[in-house]
């Protein structure tokens, strides 16, 4: 499906019952809607309705040029503006990685679009600019951005040797058929330059200004994440004043929806009824 908001189109791949609750699923980098895809079967079986949005830069038609065009404002827009054109009032909101960034922000800002939260690998931006100000580990951890934010620089490294680096970066994600899914669309003229301009765009005092978190969540988080540490994770408590749920997976790397979509599921539908 294919839905026009903000003068951008975005592409949304729709399942689960007509009348179920809609689960509104982000994604992350450099993947795209597909990193759902073992997730959303069993949200469906459970009575979900999921929406699976490319989000701006990964929607060939939402790729604006300027890298201010990818600050957190602009994309926590783009999500509450794709429920408001689906005719979604309030929807449970799940993301991972930078979708996790987006669902955090949407949730502070608009509370009344989000039923329930699930946030997946990325914690509270708060949570991590205190991390990254004060926890040694979670810079180190974090040292990546500083390639990502170089233009010109990133994509060659990342693209060169048919995109080696960016196979050798979501090799964790599963195998070459998967990891090969994620990385075509981000060969295409222009694709990466927009995925990265999440980075590009991104500041520590945009990440500290998203305010504490209402609705009811859950935060997932892995120990076997490289990129974020047990400081942000644990961090995350203190900025929900809803209910909250803090569920750790052991021994799974930061593509839980690849690697881990059974606990995972289970986790966003224990969540889900918590309201409905």
């Amino acid at each position: 499906m294919r839905i026009d908001a903000r003068e951008l189109a975005f592409d949304v791949r729709v399942g689960g019952p007509p009348a179920g609750p809609p689960v509104l699923l982000l994604h992350g980098f450099p993947q795209h809607s597909g990193e759902w895809a073992d997730v959303v079967p069993i949200l469906h079986a459970a009575g979900l309705r999921t929406y699976a949005l490319d989000q701006r830069g990964y929607s060939p038609g939402a790729r604006p040029k300027p890298v201010g065009a990818y600050r957190l404002a602009e994309l926590v827009g783009d999500a509450a503006a794709v429920l408001e054109a689906l005719g979604i009032d309030a929807a449970h909101v799940v993301g991972h990685d930078w979708g996790a960034v987006v669902g955090w922000g949407l949730a502070a800002g608009h509370p009344s679009r989000v039923r329930t939260l699930t946030a997946v690998s990325v914690p509270h931006p708060a949570a991590m600019a205190h991390a990254l100000t004060n926890d040694m580990s979670q810079r180190a951890r974090s040292a990546y951005m500083g390639l990502f934010r170089r233009t010109g620089t990133a994509e060659a490294v990342l693209l060169a040797l048919r995109a080696t680096g960016l196979r050798r970066m979501l090799a964790g994600a599963g195998d070459a058929d998967r990891v090969a899914d994620y990385v075509e669309p981000m060969r295409a003229p222009g694709a990466l330059t927009a995925a990265l301009n999440w980075y590009r765009a991104m500041s520590r005092r945009d990440l500290a200004a998203v305010g504490p978190v209402s609705v009811p969540t859950t935060y997932v988080w892995s120990d076997r994440d490289v990129a974020i540490g047990r400081t942000a994770a644990d961090g995350c408590a203190a900025q929900v004043t809803g209910d909250y749920r803090f569920v750790e997976l052991a021994g799974v790397s930061h593509w839980i929806p690849d690697r881990a979509p059974t606990p995972l599921a289970d986790a966003i539908v224990t969540r889900v009824r918590s309201r409905e």
